[in-house]
């Protein structure tokens, strides 16, 4: 299936009128995290050295996820005419960067590599399809759209690779989940922390604890209890657990309490 193209997307459909402001910043800090795709396949193709085949699916994934970038960044700048993608970028790689200079797996096997991966696209599957539903802007829309369906065929494309390797490596449920729950607590990281702080607020000195409120106050008022249903079910499928039942049940019910909570304390906190 040919992947769609920048000048596939919209532009002239693009409504002033319905952006949202504090959209608009979210859209910003992605922007800054999927353009910098490159350094993430650089890290896999070290990780997958012996496996040419992998490493072109890396780089193709990588493709992807630059384009995302930049798909993003245009609509930043369509929405807010001052927003400087470039100097932007520099500022985040500049303060923010992952280890490619490895041998193996921060994960400690391919498998559990993998299984992260997964989680990664879960998370940002999840995301862009909330973001999709959040705003009015046609454009936004759009891409938000295109984003979500890449993500979720990255999320296909590594839980086979997965399988292949369970094949191969073994990685037993137990040592699934402890890499599903250390990615997951990694989402309120310095990743999206500094793309926030890179991307919104120029001139300023960072600090971690301000701006992981800041895009968290943002990023969690977005989702809604089906975005985190179904997020849920990639994850336990990943972990090797059952996607639906009581357990998914449960964990959404858990899910949506937490975020609510987390919300109020982080409004609370700007207030």
């Amino acid at each position: 299936m040919k992947h769609w193209t920048l000048e596939q997307i919209p532009w002239t459909r693009f409504d002033p009128a319905r952006v949202d402001p504090e959209i608009v910043k979210l859209v910003k800090a992605a922007a800054m995290v999927e353009f910098n795709g490159g350094d993430y396949a650089t890290y896999l193709k070290r990780v997958f050295a012996d496996d040419p085949e992998f490493q072109v699916v890396a780089a193709a994934w990588a493709q992807e996820e630059v384009q995302h970038g930049r798909a993003l960044a245009r609509w930043a700048k369509l929405a807010d005419p001052d927003f400087d993608f470039e100097s932007a970028f520099k500022r985040f790689t500049a303060g923010y960067s992952i280890d490619v200079d490895v041998e193996q797996s921060i994960r400690g096997s391919r498998c559990g590599e993998l299984v992260a991966r997964c989680i990664v696209e879960t998370g940002t599957s999840s995301y862009y399809t909330a973001l999709n539903e959040a705003t009015d802007e046609p454009v936004l829309k759009q891409i938000c759209r295109n984003i979500a369906a890449d993500e979720l065929r990255h999320y296909k494309l590594f839980y086979t690779y997965l399988q292949r390797y369970l094949d191969r490596e073994g990685l037993n449920g137990w040592q699934r989940l402890k890499v599903t729950l250390s990615r997951i607590g990694e989402s309120e990281d310095d990743e999206l922390a500094y793309a926030y702080f890179a991307a919104n607020h120029p001139g300023e000195t960072y600090d971690r604890k301000r701006f992981t409120r800041a895009y968290a106050r943002r990023a969690y008022a977005v989702y809604r209890r089906h975005h985190i249903e179904r997020g849920i079910a990639m994850v336990l499928k990943a972990t090797g657990l059952t996607p639906s039942g009581r357990l998914n049940r449960w964990l959404t019910a858990i899910a949506c309490w937490f975020m609510q909570i987390r919300i109020r304390r982080l409004t609370a906190a700007n207030a």
